[in-house]
């Protein structure tokens, strides 16, 4: 067969490309909060689609202090936040250890072995105290953390000096909520978003260089729990906010509001992230379910779509989710309810299409708070439920259909009477790293 000339020289790279194989897929870190774009979307190729008859491959296992804070993953390290007593020997331990601390713990993403830690003295005021709730976001060489007493903390994500540190519970005269902060920080340009409280200071936009405070807003009698989020719609970049009294849009530059909407819900239970598709914005809680909003195409405002009428935690008409972040996708709603049922409905009407427990519960039955979390990669869902088990899923109108399972983490928080794993996992670089309150794992998920 004649060759032409010019092709000659391309050959041994297309013969390499074509050996190297799945080698040259995607690969991606998840460096905050539902990971990469904040979305719950795996984008990584080369995943496996069934586990190995022995389970997938633990390829260590590290021990960590208590925590829900899920991990993040940048660089080839792995950021996560527990609780110590005070004896761990951390950078800036006391002479005489103090009952408790708030620490923030760097491991190699390879190995599991510890990189740095940083430690501060944090006593808990709160219900639920097994440690810091949110997950770290890491950006630009940075770490960023946000302790369950309201401490914002900066450093250096080589080599955990810690470059400044707010008290944002102390500055804005903020109470803290029934069960801590718990809101994940946001990095967004020049500044990181928090949710505070306090006079005027619900949300919080502070330099992410320095520290200091760019702007403040909003006023409601409770801060809730869930975290900031940022969409585009309207030709115009906005600041999603939900809590317990409503949901509101800002211009994410200044705090200014474009929007809001009123949205009554129970013993501030807003914890449930935002999500958005296409035009519709969606908001759910434990006892007051659904909204979905609708956003204007030419500028930012939006009004109201539909909304759930039962304030019922057992007799719901929609979703009434607590933990789990709903996964919209394809003009459908997925997302666990109040007691465990993983819910399809119809995004456009709220209309519940199929429910199954079997996602979620061992016996099959409901169980109130009974969760799962949802992270998509292709045409397949894996979700991590509080049994510690992974599982394979296809997720459609038609239903719900399990390709695999795998138990890989032991419940070890008591929560709700039983013990559980209430900490969202990272999926980054064709693994899953996650803990429970006595481990940290990292699991291969290549194909």
């Amino acid at each position: 067969m004649r060759i032409t000339l010019w092709l000659r020289p391309l050959l041994p790279l297309a013969a390499v490309l074509c050996l190297a194989g799945p080698s040259l897929a995607r690969a991606d870190d998840w460096p905050q909060w539902l990971g990469p774009r904040r979305d719950a979307v795996w984008r990584e190729s080369g995943i496996l689609r069934q586990f190995p008859a022995q389970g997938p491959k633990v390829l260590w296992r590290a021990p960590i202090g208590p925590g829900y804070t899920g991990p993040a993953v940048a660089q080839g390290r792995v950021y996560v936040c527990d609780r110590v007593d005070g004896k761990s020997g951390a950078n800036n331990a006391a002479a005489a250890p103090p009952a408790s601390q708030e620490r923030i713990l760097c491991l190699e993403e390879a190995t599991g072995k510890v990189v740095w830690q940083y430690a501060y003295d944090c006593a808990y005021t709160m219900s639920y105290p097994g440690g810091p709730r949110a997950t770290p976001s890491v950006a630009d060489g940075r770490v960023y953390t946000f302790g369950a007493q309201g401490r914002l903390c900066c450093l250096e994500a080589a080599t955990g000096q810690l470059l400044w540190s707010r008290d944002l519970k102390k500055d804005h005269q903020a109470k803290t909520p029934i069960w801590g902060f718990a809101g994940h920080p946001l990095v967004d340009g020049q500044k990181v978003i928090c949710m505070v409280g306090g006079e005027n200071s619900l949300v919080v936009a502070v330099d992410k260089n320095t520290g200091q405070d760019l702007w403040h807003a909003l006023q409601a009698s409770e801060l809730g729990y869930c975290p900031p989020m940022i969409y585009e719609a309207g030709g115009r970049r906005q600041l999603i906010i939900f809590h317990p009294a409503g949901l509101a849009s800002l211009d994410p530059e200044t705090g200014t509001p474009f929007w809001s909407q009123p949205y009554s819900t129970k013993v501030g239970l807003t914890v449930s992230t935002p999500r958005k598709m296409g035009d519709l914005l969606l908001v759910t809680s434990f006892y007051n379910g659904s909204m979905m909003m609708r956003l204007a195409a030419d500028q930012p405002t939006a009004t109201l779509a539909w909304q759930g009428k039962s304030a019922s935690e057992m007799q719901t008409d929609g979703l009434h989710s607590i933990i789990s972040t709903p996964f919209l996708h394809n003009g459908h709603i997925y997302g666990v309810c109040s007691y465990g049922q993983l819910r399809c409905l119809n995004a456009e009407t709220g209309e519940r299409i199929w429910e199954t427990l079997a996602a979620t519960t061992a016996s099959g039955r409901p169980v109130r708070w009974a969760n799962a979390f949802l992270v998509q990669n292709g045409e397949v869902f894996f979700l991590a439920n509080e049994l510690g088990d992974l599982i394979i899923a296809r997720l459609s109108p038609k239903g719900y259909e399990e390709l695999g399972r795998a138990h890989l983490l032991e419940p070890t928080n008591r929560d709700c009477g039983r013990l559980v794993v209430w900490s969202h996992p990272a999926f980054a670089n064709r693994c899953l790293i996650a803990r429970n309150d006595r481990e940290i794992i990292r699991v291969s998920l290549a194909e």
